[in-house]
């Protein structure tokens, strides 16, 4: 039997795997679907270090939202935004400045509904439904345009995304589109999924990659370098520049985490 929930925005598919309702359950969230956990489940089965690299790329979230506050960042832009869960890029930063601005961008419907009724009453957050693969349609939309000043510094949060852009989308120049926008200053942030250190590994790790190739959004796996290069000339790296999620400046206590080699971090600064 299909499950019905009365939140589910219509015409959507629940009978589908969605990556955000997937990455969802694997934080611990409760929107998503059967589908979505049975999906969840085989690909861990195949990869059981998957629930690790999904924490560790929260963890990392949380920790370079908070250091942008600390550099004097107000304003954040989260693209892929997902369903929201346990610390969510607005409380974070608003956290440091209550009135730090965030918009969430993401291309599910469930995400943007379940995202516009957390942020109720809340006029420093806001959250569209948008592509990433279509910057300038982010980038111009009326809502970013009325809550950013874009003359001021401003996060790009691509956390746990780029991976989902296949070569042929060109995500090097999405990041390029994205960056002209932007005042020297502002930053990037990316989380990608990179290449497992062992062999034993990256089997496990091509048989759940096959498995998201069956859903609408198969996922790429690239190296450091690869990473590195979608950042570009007008970015640049900060120390200590594309590292695994666990090694990116870690909190006291999470400094005994397990390593996770294939969730690859980085933060780069706009310097023209």
């Amino acid at each position: 039997m299909t499950e019905s929930y009365g939140w589910v925005p219509e015409g959507v598919d629940i009978t589908v795997p969605d990556a955000s309702r997937v990455y969802d359950y694997a934080l611990g969230g409760l929107h998503n679907f059967a589908v979505d956990r049975e999906f969840w489940h085989r690909a861990e089965k195949m990869f059981p270090g998957a629930r690790l690299v999904a924490r560790a790329n929260r963890a990392f979230l949380g920790r370079a939202v908070r250091r942008l506050s600390a550099h004097g960042v107000r304003q954040f832009l989260d693209i892929g935004s997902g369903i929201p869960t346990l610390g969510n890029v607005h409380e974070v930063a608003q956290e440091a400045d209550p009135e730090a601005r965030v918009m969430y961008v993401d291309i599910d419907p469930i995400a943007v509904q379940q995202s516009r009724s957390l942020l109720t009453g809340n006029p420093y957050a806001r959250v569209i439904e948008g592509d990433l693969r279509k910057p300038d349609s982010i980038l111009y939309h009326p809502e970013v345009l009325d809550l950013f000043d874009f003359s001021e510094p401003v996060a790009v949060l691509t956390v746990a995304v780029l991976h989902f852009v296949p070569d042929e989308s060109d995500p090097a120049g999405i990041l390029r589109r994205l960056g002209e926008s932007l005042v020297s200053g502002s930053y990037l942030v990316i989380s990608h999924l990179g290449p497992d250190e062992t062999p034993e590994g990256r089997e496990a790790q091509e048989q759940a990659r096959k498995l998201y190739e069956k859903t609408p959004t198969p996922v790429v796996i690239r190296t450091r370098e690869q990473v590195a290069a979608l950042v570009g000339d007008d970015f640049a790296l900060v120390e200590p520049g594309v590292v695994a999620a666990t090694d990116w400046l870690p909190d006291p206590d999470e400094a005994g985490d397990p390593p996770q080699p294939t969730a690859l971090v980085a933060l780069a600064r706009k310097i023209r």
